[in-house]
């Protein structure tokens, strides 16, 4: 009898310890992966769309900004004693002294007294260095300055050719070319006051367009 029991004991032990196994392992096979963090992962990548977008946004607006214009430069020819005479580009409201400057400065026979320097020199302006003992008939008295001036005739803008605009001071190429698409577009210009409505051309521009253009 004593044996029975003592056999019942070893196998309830066993059951027990089959039992406490099973249940340990169906906790680990039944207990929930974890999950990944997808509302985290949705933030950033909303984040980084907003960034992105924001980043077109502002490339956008670059570009629609209105275009810087092209340096308004004026055309002298400088002659007569100086190191290396020529037609030379120079910024509006440049003074006589550039352009000497620009042509390479006087030669030694230059006649400096006769030159006022700081005289300022307008598009198309011819300056002449004259050489020591040189006399000027053509030289005003009391200007200071042995340059002359003359103006071209004024472009049209109604009738102006693409090559013809391109050669005003203050257009180019690209101010040149919009002018002609918004002739074509819209039709004749009344007065020069409406390039306003040009893409990229200024109240500013448009006074010293004056000087080069004109309407029908």
């Amino acid at each position: 009898m004593e044996a029975i029991i003592e056999k019942i004991k070893e196998y309830r032990i066993i059951v027990i310890c089959t039992g406490l196994g099973l249940l340990v392992g169906g906790f680990f096979l039944l207990k929930p992966a974890p999950q990944t963090p997808v509302k985290e992962t949705n933030l950033q990548a909303e984040v980084a769309a907003v960034s992105k977008d924001s980043s077109i946004e502002k490339d956008v607006k670059k570009e629609e900004k209105e275009e810087p214009l092209e340096q308004d430069l004026i055309t002298v020819d400088v002659k007569g004693a100086v190191k290396a005479p020529g037609i030379y580009d120079l910024p509006v409201g440049s003074r006589v002294n550039d352009a000497v400057q620009k042509a390479g400065g006087l030669t030694e026979q230059a006649d400096s007294k006769s030159l006022n320097l700081a005289q300022k020199v307008s598009d198309e302006a011819l300056v002449y260095v004259p050489t020591k003992g040189e006399e000027l008939a053509s030289q005003q008295a009391g200007s200071g300055a042995p340059y002359s001036t003359s103006k071209e005739k004024k472009v049209n803008l109604n009738k102006a050719s693409l090559e013809e605009l391109k050669q005003v001071k203050g257009l180019g190429g690209k101010r040149a070319q919009d002018i002609i698409d918004h002739r074509e577009t819209n039709g004749k210009f009344k007065s020069v006051d409406e390039l306003k409505k040009v893409s990229g051309i200024g109240a500013k521009t448009i006074e010293k367009l004056k000087d080069y253009v004109t309407v029908d």
